[in-house]
């Protein structure tokens, strides 16, 4: 997969485990589940194999984080 194929569509689906994610159907961002952010895949560093959402960035896995455990 290349970020700059032209065959592939915009919104990637994964399949986040601990520490790596699966590509499930090939594309160049996913959505950040609190912001609705576009990720670029080279740029996803935050996400939840529990509830199976990509964040932006530390401060929205932390809010959501806040949001289911606290």
């Amino acid at each position: 997969m290349n970020a700059h194929d032209r065959t592939l569509g915009d919104l990637a689906k994964l399949h986040y485990g601990d520490g790596e994610y699966a590509v499930l159907r090939p594309g160049r961002y996913v959505l950040c589940a609190v912001s609705g952010q576009k990720i670029p895949l080279e740029q996803l560093r935050y996400w939840s194999a529990e509830l199976q959402e990509a964040y932006a960035g530390p401060r929205e896995a932390l809010e959501r984080w806040q949001e289911t455990h606290g």
